[in-house]
């Protein structure tokens, strides 16, 4: 039955206290409230706050699902796999809450993706692990002999740390021969023990008595704690000392250092000298309040002696008693009131933090959940939370006790890729105070910025001639992003050049942006050329630029002067002839020369190099004309040989040797007679000899090949017919397309129709032509006539064979 009303008045408190949190938690989502025994092992089942909060155990596991605490000890852990919560520390109720009850404490579970924060009360039940006990284990009382029938004497109260039932019930006084108790309820709930004298005392039979007193308290099993109490019978002091005040009531500020003077109780004795001397002594205090005041026991002064804590206990009551030396003693109550002060800094608990935000992140996107606590009391523990106002973030109040940081404005990491953000809390006492708490948040990289050349356009020389693979420019792209989304790549973009592709002149290296030549270039042949390249990130997706490269083919003299009068042909021999009336500056002929490259490779000087005669001509510097320098004279040979060479103006310079035959002669007659003695060029008729020679080699050999080739042929036929003949064997014969066999082995067109007779012997077989059976048949000879009826009478047995076509 006692367990039946536990439960019926546990259940009406947790009714009230959840319609409590109803309207005082309006910001959470929601609550529960769960009641477990004190003691209970590591592990034990509390309850299942899936199923009570309605949760779904996946949504515990996805959320990230935890206990957060306000102090530094988590009594209960959270089974996300199984949504339940089960016991992670032994709970010691009397450590706990002490005799405060019901005994409870609460947390909160958090989940995140959204975030969503449920509040748990569990109450703790008090169960009967500890025994009552008395502060001293024996207790000295001094009785007059004369002492009236009915007078008290106070005596220590036990404590038992349980409450309710398990707490003491009841006190017992052995023997009772001259003494009953009396036990009556103070307004704090604790007991205040007198005993009672019922038979006067007689020192001269007995001057000591020596009683038992038993504290039990109600739980089961039933357990109790005792003192001995000694009685010392004095003697006579008829009077007692009579406190000034029944009650005292003083106030004391929190903190306040040793020492202190609280008040001074007093009492007064009617006695005289030595029994009328009063001494004090604090007779019954609370466990925990003991080492926290000292009484002086010759004035009744009260003071400070530890560190007395607002937030622990508000209200404290002492017990003073006053004692003469005759045994006589008054008791008096001294209620001492706390004041808070403002002595707690606000704290600041990071509940859950994103130290690492997208750049591209929206305003409002949540950072930090944060909870901010005061245990100081009315404006003391008010507090309000702030951050620096230097960062693109603000701080929102979420729900009671947490804040919640968020973007205020859009990132850009290119410009800070890190924020200090300082979270200060400060309450609204005086002086106030206020605490504070740094967070790092680093911008993560987007790729949002394309990689950029230093110019869009770029103009580089490079000499004709170059090796492949020479390294013509270097290209340099910077991207703002970081890491992935800065690594860039480069690409020649496929284009066509008059025709050729533009990856057949250049490459680039895709890593480090080198341009190389594919093939060696020639000026004379393409002077400069334009393409495009490439530069992209490696960011999803990825961006690109692009800048145009214009290549312009620097000009090397590579070409020697090609001349082109008079030409030099090996057979045949050409001569200029000067009359002998020529006069001086006459011009015989004119050197006419080319250079295909250009600029000062192309200029071309012309200078004589030997000449049958150097005073009878000259060449012209600058325009290469051949003209005299005096007057021809009978003595100078008819035939002169000048050797003109043409050089270039390059660096080195290049030059061609021409060779000029002239006649010195007044008619044409005479030049033939001498015509045929100019000497011919050695080497020239040297090469021409060797190729004729390899020529007539070369045909020979390609004659007697294709003789042999023909030879074999015929042969290896003429055997095939032989075998043929020769043979039993069946001939299957072959039909190409558009052929067809009635009687025979005939191959004709479908058009045409054939009387074939065949003699015995086969290869001597006579085709004769038959009239058409169509009129729109066509001849074998392709005439388009009908062609004559030919009848030929042929020796042997004759089979006729007809091919006929529709």
């Amino acid at each position: 039955m006692d367990f039946m009303w536990i439960n019926a008045v546990r259940g009406r408190w947790q009714a009230l206290l959840v319609i409590l949190c109803l309207f005082h938690l309006s910001s959470v989502t929601g609550q529960a409230r769960y009641s477990v025994p004190e003691e209970q092992t590591e592990g034990s089942f509390v309850g299942n706050i899936a199923r009570d909060l309605g949760l779904d155990v996946a949504r515990l596991i996805s959320g990230k699902g935890r206990i957060i605490t306000k102090g530094s000890r988590q009594f209960v852990d959270l089974n996300r796999d199984k949504g339940t919560l089960v016991i992670k520390e032994r709970i010691d109720r009397e450590e706990l809450c002490g005799k405060t009850t019901p005994c409870s404490f609460s947390f909160e579970v958090i989940l995140e993706n959204p975030i969503q924060l449920y509040r748990v009360t569990v109450e703790v039940t008090d169960i009967n692990d500890n025994s009552p006990s008395f502060p001293k284990d024996e207790i000295s009382l001094k009785i007059v002999e004369n002492a009236a029938s009915g007078t008290r004497f106070s005596v220590n109260t036990a404590h038992d740390p349980d409450v309710g039932i398990n707490d003491i019930k009841k006190y017992t006084l052995k023997p009772s021969d001259h003494f009953k108790l009396e036990v009556q309820k103070q307004a704090d709930g604790r007991s205040f023990i007198e005993m009672v004298l019922q038979n006067p005392l007689d020192r001269e039979k007995e001057d000591s008595h020596t009683l038992v007193l038993i504290a039990s308290d109600g739980g089961e099993p039933h357990r109790s704690g005792t003192v001995r109490i000694h009685v010392t019978v004095l003697d006579i002091n008829d009077n007692a000392p009579v406190c000034s005040q029944s009650v005292y009531k003083a106030d004391v500020k929190e903190n306040s250092p040793d020492g202190t003077i609280i008040t001074t109780v007093s009492a007064n004795d009617a006695d005289i000298e030595v029994n009328g001397e009063v001494t004090y002594s604090i007779s019954d205090i609370a466990r925990g309040a003991m080492p926290l005041f000292q009484i002086n026991s010759q004035t009744g002064e009260i003071r400070v002696k530890g560190k007395i804590d607002y937030e622990k206990s508000k209200t404290y009551q002492l017990n003073v008693q006053a004692s003469d030396h005759g045994g006589y003693t008054d008791t008096c109550k001294v209620i001492i009131q706390v004041v808070d002060e403002n002595d707690n800094v606000p704290s600041i608990q990071l509940m859950s933090f994103s130290n690492s935000i997208p750049e591209n992140s929206p305003p409002g996107t949540t950072i930090a959940v944060v909870n901010v606590d005061d245990e100081d009391s009315d404006r003391n523990g008010v507090v309000t939370c702030s951050i620096n106002s230097d960062v693109p973030f603000k701080i929102e109040s979420s729900l009671t006790g947490y804040y919640t940081v968020v973007t205020d404005n859009l990132l850009d990491r290119e410009s800070i890729s890190e924020y200090n953000i300082t979270i200060t809390v400060s309450d609204q006492g005086s002086p106030p105070l206020s605490s504070s708490k740094n967070i790092t948040v680093k911008v993560s990289d987007v790729n949002d910025c394309p990689p950029k050349f230093d110019q869009s356009e770029y103009r580089v020389t490079v000499p004709e001639n170059n090796s492949p693979g020479f390294s013509v420019f270097t290209l340099s792209a910077t991207d703002a992003d970081w890491g992935q989304n800065a690594r860039v790549s480069y690409f020649v973009q496929d284009t066509e050049i008059n025709g050729v592709a533009v990856s057949s002149l250049v490459s680039v290296n895709s890593d480090n942006g080198v341009i190389h030549a594919v093939r060696s270039f020639d000026y004379e042949q393409i002077k400069w050329f334009e393409f495009n390249v490439t530069v992209r990130d490696a960011g999803s997706p990825p961006l690109s630029s692009v800048a145009t490269i214009k290549i312009v083919i620097q000009d090397q003299n590579d070409n020697p002067p090609q001349v082109l009068y008079p030409v030099q042909t090996g057979g045949s021999l050409v001569a200029e002839m000067v009359p002998r009336s020529a006069d001086v500056g006459y011009l015989v002929t004119k050197v006419v020369a080319v250079d295909v490259d250009s600029g000062q490779n192309a200029w071309l000087s012309y200078k004589l190099q030997k000449a049958t005669d150097r005073a009878l001509f000259e060449v012209g510097s600058q325009n290469g004309e051949i003209r005299s320098i005096r007057q021809v004279s009978d003595k100078d040979a008819v035939k002169q040989r000048l050797t003109v060479i043409v050089e270039d103006n390059g660096q080195p310079s290049r030059s061609a040797t021409v060779i000029v035959n002239v006649v010195v002669a007044d008619s044409f007659p005479e030049v033939l007679s001498e015509f045929t003695d100019f000497p011919h060029d050695k080497e020239y008729n040297d090469n021409l000899t060797f190729y004729l020679v390899l020529a007539l080699a070369v045909v020979s050999f390609l004659f007697i090949t294709s003789l042999v080739v023909i030879i074999s042929v015929k042969i290896y036929r003429w055997r095939q017919s032989r075998i043929l003949y020769h043979s039993s064997l069946p001939v299957i014969p072959y039909y190409p397309p558009r052929y067809s066999d009635t009687l025979g082995t005939g191959t004709l067109p479908h058009m045409y129709n054939y009387e074939v007779c065949r003699t015995t012997d086969s290869r001597k077989s006579d085709l004769k032509y038959m009239q058409p059976v169509s009129q729109s048949l066509v001849s074998v000879d392709g005439a388009g006539t009908d062609a004559p009826q030919v009848d030929k009478q042929l020796v042997g047995n004759c089979s006729q064979m007809s091919t006929l076509v529709s």
